[in-house]
């Protein structure tokens, strides 16, 4: 039997891509022009005027508060995912649901993560070259049995690809799931290879 788990494709760039994730839950756009899957707003503000189905949600690190606050509007965002070493004072004046990310490894701590004013929990792996986006798996079945203790909502992010897509499932029995690398070829997303990961997650595909 399949697990199911609700979808999150991450670092959409184009109009392509985004119609290949129709029938993810989540749609997730990069506001930060320091990373390379930067989507700039007019370019998001299409997107998520045509496609419809998906949260949208903008991915921000670090980033002056009504920058994000008006970008978010602008963009027409449903969620701000915040990725990035924001305080609870920032966070509380965010116009939008929340997505908090956490790094497992980086001395992760439950107790911050549910005192967050977030509406959901995401656990992205820890890398030192990377704040997010990194392709790499964190130990899963180490995790589990802390993240599992979350009452929050919470999402697994990290390396996570078709293949993997439903052990991730089965090891967290988590909310949702984080992914954007697996689905690229040569730093671009593949239309090709969301629909097969949506399909692996149990999502019904449309060819568009």
């Amino acid at each position: 039997m399949r697990n199911v788990a609700r979808v999150k494709i991450c670092g959409i760039r184009d109009i392509k891509a985004a119609k290949a994730a129709k029938a993810a839950d989540f749609m997730g756009f990069i506001m930060s022009a320091r990373f390379r899957r930067y989507c700039p707003p007019d370019t998001v503000k299409y997107i998520c005027n045509t496609v419809q189905g998906p949260k949208k949600v903008g991915v921000f690190v670090d980033q002056p508060l009504d920058e994000v606050n008006e970008i978010a509007e602008y963009c027409g965002f449903d969620m701000v995912q915040l990725h990035g070493h924001e305080s609870v004072e920032y966070a509380e004046k965010i116009e939008r649901t929340i997505i908090k990310a956490f790094r497992y490894g980086e001395d992760f701590s439950l107790e911050q993560a549910e005192a967050y004013p977030a509406d959901y929990i995401l656990i992205d792996s820890y890398s030192k070259a990377a704040v997010g986006g990194s392709g790499i798996s964190f130990k899963w079945r180490e995790a589990a049995s802390t993240i599992k203790r979350l009452k929050k909502p919470y999402i697994i992010a990290g390396g996570i690809s078709a293949e993997t897509l439903q052990e991730a499932i089965k090891i967290f029995a988590p909310y949702g799931i984080d992914a954007s690398g697996s689905m690229e070829i040569e730093g671009i997303k593949s239309p090709k290879l969301i629909r097969e990961f949506l399909s692996v997650a149990g999502k019904k595909v449309v060819e568009t």
